[in-house]
C-alpha cells in the first residue's frame, strides 16, 4: 500500500465497499468476511467494555439494602421499623439532612419493606417474595422516583398526580420518592398541596431534601419530618474498615481517620474518597500516602508549630510557615487548622472534655502531653488571635503578613508581655495624677495631721459657692490648689479612679471607717470657736460635695471630644463625622469650649447632643465648670448671581454706562 498512489488507494476502498454491499444480510459468508475485516481494536472492544462494566464504585456497591445496615441513623431506622410492624404508616414523610447521610437510601428501603409480602419479625424485608425480587432487579412498578431539580414545574406535578390515581398491580402501596424537593417552584408546591394532604389510600409520598428551610410551611405541616444527623467519625471509620476488609485492602487506622474527617459527616463522600485513595495507594492505604493524595496538613505540622511558638522562636516559625505555603496550602487554611489545634489542646486538658476529640488514641495522647505544657490563658489568647485573623483574612491586602503577625502575637503571649526578646517593650505603669495620693499610708496620715494644724488657711481657701473661679496671672491654678478645694472623700475617690487597674499598689489599708475618721478629723480641725449656731455646726459635720475644677489643656479636651464622637451609635453616624471635622477651641479662663458650626441644621443636631456631650466632658476631664458654646460660621463666600436680573446688576457694578445704553435702546430685562 505504501508504493501505491492515493487514487489507487481510493479505488481499492471503493471495490471493498462494493463487495460488502453484494454480501447478503445475515449470511455466513458475510460474517466470515466481516470477521476478517475487523481491526484488532474492534475485535477486543466487547471484552474491554465488559471489564469496565464490572467495576462498581463503593458508594453504590455497598449501599445499604436493609434498615440494620444503615450507618449512623439508628433512631430513625428504628422508628420506621416500628411504624411498619405496627401498621402505623403516614401518607407523607420528609427526610431532611446533609448530603450523603442516607436519605434516599432509607426511602428506598422503606418503600421495599412496606410492599414486602412476608416481612421478617424485626421489620425487615424478606428479599424472597416477588415484590422484593422486583425491587432488587429494578423492575418494580410500585416505586416511582422523581428528581425535583429537573422536574420542578406545574406540568410535572400534574403528571405525578395522574400516576397517583392508578392503584398498584402487585403489592399494597405505591411509593413516590421526590428527591431535592426544595427545588420545586412555588406554583408546583401549591398544585401539590391538595394531593399531598389527602392522597389515595394506596399512595405514600417520601420527600427528601438538604434544605428544609426552603420548603413551604404548608408542605411541612402535612408531613412527618425525620432529621438525619451527620455520621460521626467513629461510625465512618468502622464502615470504611468493613469495606476495606471486603475488598481485601490493607489500611492504617490513622489513614481512615483522615478520610473520615475529610468527608465531614457524609458517608457517600467518605466512600468516594476511599476509592480515590485506594487507586493511589494500590491496595495498601497508609497515613503518609493519604495526606499526600488528599493534600491535607499533617498533625505533626501543627504540633511542631505549637512547640516553636511556645519557645518564642519566631524565625523558626516563619520558616515553617514558608514551608507550608510552598507546598500549595492557603494561609487561611493553615490558620483555621491551627485554631482547631488550639481548641483540641484546650479540650484535652481535662478528662471530661478529652473524649470530645475525634482523633485516634495515639494522637489524643499527644494532645494531652502538649496541653499540659500550655497555660489555659495562653490557649484562650491564641484562639482569639487565630479567630480574629480568620475573620480579617478576606479583607486584608497582605494576607501573608496578617498570618505572620498572628503567629508573632501568639509567640509573645506564650513568652509573656515583659519579655524583651520577643520584640515587646516592658509594660508601662501609669503614673497617678496626684502623686501624694499614691504614696504609702504613712505619708497620707502625716499629710492629714499637717492639714489639721492649718484649719484657718484651709477653710479660707475652700469655696462656698458654685461660681467658676477667675483665672489670672497672679493666681495660677495648680494641682495643690484644686486638691485643697475638694473634700477628703473626693480626694480618695479621685485617687481610686486614677489608679492603674490590675497593678500591685503600695501596701496600705483603705476602708470606709478610715475614710470617715479622716473626714471627721479634717472637719473638727477646720471648725472655729465662734460658731454661728448649732444648726450650722451640725451641717458642717457632713461632707459637702464641692464642684470639681481640675485643669486641663486643649489636647486633652480634643482627645475626649473625638472619643465621644467615636462612641456614638449607628443612628448618629452623620453626627460622628461632623464632630470629627470640627475644631473646638478652649477658653481656660472660663472653661468654655467654643465650636463653629457650618449651618443651622448642624446646630440643631448639636443642641440635641449638648447635654450628653457636656456631661461626658465634665466626667472625663473632672471639671464641673465646662460649658459648650456653638457659633455659626459667617458666610464669607461671594454671592453668585443666578438670574438675568442679578447678572445685570453685577455688571452694573463694573460698568454703570450699561444702564444708559439700555434706556437709549429701550431694552427690557427678561
Amino acid at each position: 500500500m505504501q508504493n501505491e498512489s492515493f487514487p489507487t488507494f481510493i479505488l481499492h476502498c471503493a471495490r471493498l465497499a462494493l463487495s460488502l454491499h453484494k454480501i447478503g444480510y445475515g449470511s455466513a459468508e458475510r460474517s466470515s468476511k466481516l470477521d476478517v475485516l475487523r481491526s484488532p481494536c474492534t475485535i477486543f472492544a466487547p471484552y474491554k467494555a465488559k471489564r469496565m462494566s464490572e467495576y462498581i464504585v463503593s458508594a453504590r456497591k455497598y449501599r445499604p439494602t436493609t434498615f440494620d445496615s444503615v450507618v449512623g441513623q439508628h433512631a430513625l431506622t428504628t422508628t420506621l421499623k416500628n411504624a411498619i410492624a405496627q401498621g402505623k404508616l403516614a401518607h407523607a414523610y420528609l427526610f431532611c439532612g446533609p448530603r450523603g447521610v442516607g436519605k434516599t437510601t432509607c426511602a428506598r428501603i422503606f418503600a421495599k419493606t412496606i410492599n414486602c409480602l412476608s416481612p421478617t419479625a424485626n421489620g425487615e424485608a424478606c428479599n424472597e417474595c416477588e415484590s422484593c425480587k422486583a425491587f432488587n432487579e429494578q423492575r418494580s412498578y410500585n416505586i416511582h422516583e422523581l428528581d425535583a431539580a429537573s422536574n420542578n414545574g406545574v406540568e410535572d406535578i400534574r403528571g405525578l398526580i395522574e400516576q397517583v390515581q392508578i392503584p398498584p398491580q402487585v403489592g399494597r402501596y405505591k411509593v413516590f420518592i421526590i428527591d431535592e424537593v426544595h427545588m420545586l417552584s412555588t406554583a408546583a408546591f401549591n398544585a401539590f398541596l391538595k394531593t399531598l394532604e389527602e392522597p389515595p389510600s394506596h399512595a405514600i409520598f417520601v420527600l427528601a431534601t438538604t434544605e428544609k428551610h426552603k420548603i413551604l410551611p404548608t408542605i411541612l405541616s402535612r408531613c412527618q419530618i425525620y432529621d438525619f444527623a451527620r455520621i460521626t467519625v467513629a461510625d465512618t471509620i468502622k464502615h470504611l474498615a468493613y469495606v476495606a476488609q471486603k475488598e481485601g485492602i490493607t489500611y492504617e487506622p490513622e489513614a481512615l481517620h483522615v478520610i473520615a474527617e475529610k468527608a465531614d459527616g457524609g458517608m457517600r463522600d467518605a466512600l468516594s474518597i476511599f476509592d480515590q485513595v485506594t487507586s493511589f495507594c494500590e491496595g495498601n492505604i497508609t497515613y503518609q500516602k493519604v495526606i499526600e493524595d488528599l493534600n491535607v496538613l499533617d498533625y505533626d505540622e501543627y504540633f511542631s508549630m505549637t512547640d516553636t511558638l511556645l519557645k518564642c522562636d519566631i524565625p523558626s516559625a516563619m520558616a515553617r510557615l514558608n514551608n507550608i505555603l510552598s507546598k500549595g496550602f492557603e494561609a487561611n487554611y493553615f490558620i483555621g487548622g491551627l485554631a482547631s489545634h488550639f481548641r483540641n489542646l484546650l479540650m484535652s486538658r481535662d478528662e471530661q472534655t478529652l473524649p470530645l476529640l475525634d482523633v485516634s488514641e495515639q494522637v489524643r495522647q499527644r494532645y494531652h502531653e502538649q496541653a499540659m505544657r500550655c497555660e489555659p490563658k495562653l490557649l484562650y489568647r491564641a484562639l482569639k488571635l487565630c479567630n480574629s485573623c480568620d475573620m480579617s483574612y478576606n479583607t486584608a491586602r497582605n494576607k501573608r503578613l496578617l498570618v505572620e503577625l498572628t503567629l508573632i502575637e501568639v509567640a509573645q503571649a506564650a513568652a509573656g508581655d515583659d519579655d524583651p526578646s520577643c520584640g515587646r517593650r516592658p509594660t508601662r505603669r501609669l503614673k497617678p495624677i496626684f502623686s501624694h495620693l499614691a504614696a504609702p499610708a504613712v505619708q497620707g496620715q502625716q499629710r492629714t495631721a499637717t492639714a489639721a494644724q492649718r484649719p484657718a488657711a484651709t477653710n479660707a481657701q475652700r469655696p462656698t459657692t458654685a461660681t467658676p473661679p477667675s483665672h489670672t496671672a497672679s493666681t495660677p491654678i495648680s494641682a495643690d490648689n484644686v486638691l485643697q478645694s475638694q473634700s477628703t472623700y473626693q480626694q480618695l475617690t479621685a485617687a481610686t479612679n486614677n489608679a492603674t487597674p490590675y497593678r500591685a499598689r503600695p501596701a496600705r489599708t483603705l476602708s470606709i471607717r478610715a475614710m470617715q475618721q479622716q473626714i471627721r478629723a479634717a472637719q473638727s480641725a477646720s471648725a472655729t470657736p465662734n460658731t454661728a449656731s448649732n444648726a450650722q455646726s451640725t451641717t458642717s459635720e457632713k461632707p459637702v460635695a464641692q464642684k470639681l475644677c481640675t485643669p486641663f489643656d486643649a489636647d486633652r479636651m480634643t482627645y475626649y471630644w473625638f472619643r465621644y464622637a467615636q462612641q456614638l451609635p449607628k443612628e448618629k453616624y452623620h453626627l460622628m463625622g461632623r464632630m470629627k471635622s470640627m475644631e473646638p477651641q478652649l477658653d481656660t479662663a472660663t472653661w468654655t469650649i467654643s465650636v463653629e458650626l457650618e449651618n443651622e441644621l448642624v446646630e440643631q443636631y448639636m443642641r440635641k447632643e449638648q447635654i450628653s456631650l457636656m456631661n461626658y466632658l465634665r466626667t472625663q476631664l473632672r471639671n464641673d465648670y465646662i460649658t459648650l458654646k456653638f457659633n455659626i460660621k459667617a458666610d464669607t463666600a461671594p454671592h453668585r448671581a443666578f438670574s438675568r436680573v442679578e447678572q445685570y446688576k453685577e455688571m452694573l457694578n463694573t460698568c454703570p454706562d450699561l444702564e444708559f445704553l439700555r434706556q437709549e435702546l429701550n431694552l427690557e430685562l427678561a
